[in-house]
Formats: C-alpha cells, sequence, structure tokens
C-alpha cells in the first residue's frame, strides 16, 4: 500500500534554508570559475547578433567568432587603457595634491587646536594613530587576491567567450534535453526573454555611458578643469559600478581641481556639477534607458547589489542586476514561484486585497 507522507511546515522550510545556503556558498568558493563563465554568457549573449550576421554574409563560422571575440577584446581594452592613462595622470599629480594636502591639514590641525584648545601634539598623534590602524587594515592578502582574480577573469574571458559561441547550439540543445516535450514552449520563451533582457540592458548601459560622458566633460570644460575629457569619460565608466563608481567617479575630479587651482571653490563646483548629473541620470537616464528594459523595482535592485557586492564584490555589484532580471524571467514562467517574481517586478498594486487591512484601514 503506498502512503505518501506530506512532510510539516518547518521541515521543508528546513530544507529549503540548507540548500540556499550551500547554492550560496558554492557561488561563493567557486567565483574564481563561475565569474569568467556568466561574464563570457553574457558578453556572448549580446555578441551573438553580430555572429550570426557575419556568418550569413557567408563568413567562415570560427572568423565570424574570432571576430566579434577581438571586437570585444578591443572595446575592454580601450576602457583599460583609459583608466590605466587616469593612473599615470595622478601619478604625475600626485606630488602636488601631497603638497597641497599636507598644507590644508595643517591649516585643519591649526584651527582645531585654536577653536576647541587642544594641543598640536595631541591632534597629531591621533592622526598619525588612525593612521597605523588603517594601514595594518588594508588586508593586504585580499588586495592582493582580488588582482590575481581580475588577471584570471582577463585571462579566461577570451578563451570561454570564443568556446560559448562555437559551441551555442550544443549547449541549446542540452537545455532542450533537460525538459520534456510538454515544456518546451515555455522553455523557449525564458531563453527568449532572456536574450531580449540580457542585449537590451547592455545597450542601455553603453546609451548611459555615452550620455554621461557627455554630461561630465562638458561640465568640467565649463569649469575650466584639467584633463576634463578623460575624466569626463573616466567617471562614466566608473559610473557603470553601483554606489562605489559614482563616489569614485566624483572624488577624482575634485582632487585634480583642488591640485591644479588655487580656490577651493573649485571643487566644490566641481562636487556640486557632479550631484547634479548624477540627479538626472538617477531621475531621467537609468529609468528610461536602462531600468525600463530591466523590470526590476528600486527596492530589490538595492538588495542584489548589496548581496552581490557582499557575495562577488565589485564584479557581483555588476551582474546582481541582469542576474536578477533573468531570474525574474524563469519565477514568472514557474507557476509556484510567480510570487517571487511578481516581488522583484516594478508592478505596484495601488492597493492590496487583504480583506483583514481593509478592515483596519476603514
Amino acid at each position: 500500500m503506498d502512503i505518501s507522507i506530506k512532510p510539516p511546515f518547518y521541515a521543508k522550510a528546513a530544507l529549503i534554508f540548507i540548500a540556499v545556503f550551500a547554492f550560496i556558498f558554492t557561488l561563493h568558493i567557486g567565483q574564481g570559475i563561475i565569474i569568467p563563465i556568466v561574464y563570457a554568457t553574457i558578453i556572448a549573449i549580446l555578441l551573438n547578433p553580430i555572429v550570426n550576421y557575419l556568418i550569413r554574409k557567408k563568413v567562415n563560422k570560427t572568423v565570424a567568432i574570432s571576430v566579434a571575440v577581438a571586437l570585444a577584446v578591443l572595446v575592454v581594452g580601450a576602457t583599460l587603457f583609459i583608466l590605466y592613462s587616469q593612473v599615470n595622470m595622478f601619478s604625475e599629480t600626485y606630488p602636488k595634491l601631497k603638497i597641497k594636502f599636507n598644507l590644508a591639514s595643517s591649516q585643519l590641525v591649526g584651527w582645531i587646536s585654536e577653536k576647541f584648545k587642544i594641543s598640536n601634539t595631541k591632534i597629531y598623534a591621533w592622526i598619525n594613530e588612525t593612521e597605523k590602524d588603517a594601514i595594518s587594515n588594508l588586508a593586504i592578502g585580499e588586495k592582493i587576491s582580488a588582482a590575481g582574480q581580475i588577471l584570471v577573469i582577463g585571462t579566461l574571458l577570451p578563451v570561454y567567450l570564443f568556446m560559448i559561441l562555437y559551441y551555442k547550439t550544443l549547449l541549446l540543445e542540452f537545455i532542450r534535453k533537460l525538459f520534456q516535450s510538454v515544456h518546451h514552449y515555455a522553455v523557449v520563451e525564458v531563453l527568449i526573454s532572456t536574450k531580449n533582457i540580457i542585449q537590451s540592458y547592455l545597450v542601455g548601459l553603453c546609451f548611459e555611458l555615452v550620455i554621461m560622458s557627455v554630461l561630465n566633460s562638458t561640465a568640467l570644460l565649463l569649469l575650466g578643469i584639467d584633463y576634463a575629457i578623460i575624466l569626463g569619460i573616466t567617471g562614466a565608466i566608473l559610473n557603470i559600478i553601483p554606489y562605489i563608481g559614482g563616489i569614485v567617479g566624483t572624488i577624482l575630479p575634485m582632487l585634480i581641481a583642488f591640485v591644479t587651482k588655487d580656490s577651493l571653490s573649485y571643487p566644490m563646483l566641481v562636487f556640486l556639477s557632479y550631484i547634479f548629473i548624477q540627479f538626472i541620470d538617477n531621475n531621467y537616464i537609468i529609468p528610461k534607458i536602462v531600468s525600463s528594459r530591466v523590470q526590476i523595482n528600486a527596492l530589490m535592485s538595492v538588495v542584489v547589489v548589496l548581496i552581490g557586492g557582499a557575495l562577488w564584490g565589485i564584479s557581483g555589484m555588476f551582474l546582481s542586476i541582469p542576474l536578477t532580471a533573468i531570474l525574474k524571467v524563469i519565477f514568472d514562467h514557474i507557476t509556484p514561484l510567480k510570487p517571487w517574481g511578481f516581488l522583484l517586478g516594478n508592478i505596484v498594486p495601488t492597493s492590496s486585497r487583504f480583506s483583514f487591512i481593509k478592515r483596519k484601514t476603514q
């Protein structure tokens, strides 16, 4: 006699928690392998139309994929060159920055000493102690590990990218064989929606990059800041990284203004200009160009970016939005998971249907 035993709720909740914990732990310890594959898959989806176009023009498949990969490498290389030139520029201005910083800090210490009746010796002793603590907490081993991870990603990415584009049909056929024929239509819908979301999201980021580069460079040129164009482009590139990028992209031109100009009003004007540009970006550019292509609400966007940063660092922060959008597409096609897809979406009901809430508010 077949007797089915339904597990209690707490047992199901414990199993789900263990499964989620094991999945997240696997993502964390395997990030050196997973991150390059995820990056390569996303870029492959973006480059797939180029490969298909070249193949339709009777170009050999291997040659078409090689051209697309070379194009991606050139774009990444140009971006890294811009960042490298930015580092060189700051290495040249570092002596001036150090002199100005020491002068400003001396004036600040003198003002604090006079205002609060604290001796300069005690203030400098506290500053030295704070500097030692900061240096000891730099976690040099972690920084070396992060640099090694970037090197590994940069080396493996073109290889993974070529292989994913070359074996695209094999991978798609593998996905088809995983599901019964009755589910094939839903699987095709998920794959097509995923492809459209990734392509539109990355295209939106490219448009945002161009617009932000123009706005940043124009503001710095009007203020007469040195290296205005390179700073504007660098700020736009850094702005792609959620939260951290915008802050760093604002600090860099403020430091250049502080070093190259005699008045402190210039750094403040740069700060106000970038705040205004960030306001335009957050309220008009991102909602209309980027976020409209990825139907994720702002609350969940912040949460997943923080989770991605805790899990994979900067790479996790950048990948969190497109990966969450893919999860939403999957959730929307699986009946038991549709509430989670609704939670991630940006459709906000005007009111709740809970009867007890209505009674309390009446």
